[in-house]
């Protein structure tokens, strides 16, 4: 029997220096400040420099998560990274952080479960920890979204942020760490949002303008909809799990996005909004890194009390859903 916990040791981001407001959305597509705050919340997104790879995002939040957990990257003895936008197919993301940071020691592989991605990596990392075959794991959420948007479509354009976030998982005191997590897959709903890489059908292509084969398009409806239900499913489910209740939670960090998403999914949870983290009015949808980047947010704000009762929800492309519920013990 296990006599230990799995849980986070340290959380890092970050965010690119640029910044791309609603006012200047307003000078590139047919949109307005207004509009773009009462259907999304988001006011601004951060935008990575051309010139720079991806990958430099994860690199420097791992940097900082290693070094909240008090530790060195020689510690790290494998590397996750979740990511739909990578630098190339292979080097892997992880290969290219693992390089970057000087982790030697550390195996490494991506994981891409679109924005759940995050969520999927815990999961996978939590094994490994609990039965032993290794001891410090990093999970790096990289998303480079800007890159894979269509810059004349306000439907995509003024969702979409770079960003990424890290956490380190090790053993803890048995009461605190991960307690429960649930995944969930419906490939049969993944033609709802698509983002083609080395072979595109005539339906996707047709989906598209001409020469923009390779841009991220969703139909925002079916999305908004699966969304408001699997993320108040997905909390429910490992609350469930725990054996404990709603009112125990308390805090909540969704994936970022859209607002009327979250208060969708709190309205059927019959959550107050104080319980919710919300962040996407200074990122914008950074995919898999909407999650740990909010963690890192609240962990380096106080927010995050030891002891407290947290559940990490996410949904995204294939489609797919998830949840971790977690005691914070840091």
């Amino acid at each position: 029997m296990v006599d230990f916990g799995v849980g986070i040791l340290g959380t890092g981001k970050y965010l690119p220096d640029k910044i791309l407001t609603n006012g200047d959305l307003e000078k590139m597509v047919d949109t307005s400040d207004e509009w773009i705050v009462r259907r999304t919340g988001m006011k601004k997104r951060h935008l990575l420099d051309d010139n720079t790879p991806s990958y430099m995002m994860g690199a420097e939040a791992a940097r900082l998560a290693i070094e909240d957990a008090s530790l060195t990257p020689m510690d790290i003895d494998l590397i996750i990274v979740s990511t739909e936008t990578p630098d190339y197919l292979t080097p892997s993301m992880s290969c290219l952080i693992q390089k970057d940071i000087n982790a030697e020691n550390a195996a490494a592989f991506d994981v891409n479960a679109a924005c759940t991605g995050f969520v999927y990596a815990l999961t996978i990392a939590r094994q490994f920890i609990q039965t032993g075959y290794y001891n410090h794991i990093l999970i790096v959420a990289n998303e480079g979204l800007s890159r894979i948007v269509d810059w004349e479509s306000r439907n995509t354009c003024v969702l979409f942020g770079d960003a990424a976030g890290a956490v380190v998982l090790g053993k803890v005191d048995k009461e605190y760490g991960i307690r429960e997590s649930y995944l969930a897959s419906f490939g049969n709903l993944g033609h709802n949002l698509t983002i083609p890489c080395c072979y595109i059908s005539e339906e996707d292509r047709q989906k598209r303008g001409a020469g923009k084969e390779r841009v991220i398009w969703q139909d925002g409806s079916e999305v908004f909809t699966f969304a408001v239900r699997s993320m108040a499913e997905c909390v429910k489910t490992v609350v469930e799990k725990a054996n404990i209740t709603i009112e125990d939670v308390d805090l909540i960090i969704p994936h970022q996005a859209n607002l009327r998403i979250i208060n969708g999914a709190a309205k059927r949870l019959g959550v107050e909004d104080d319980k919710i983290s919300v962040i996407l009015q200074e990122t914008g949808n950074i995919s898999s890194a909407s999650v740990p980047v909010a963690l890192d947010m609240e962990n380096k704000k106080g927010r995050l009390k030891k002891g407290d009762t947290v559940v990490l929800v996410a949904f995204g492309g294939g489609l797919t859903c998830g949840s971790i519920l977690l005691t914070w013990g840091k």
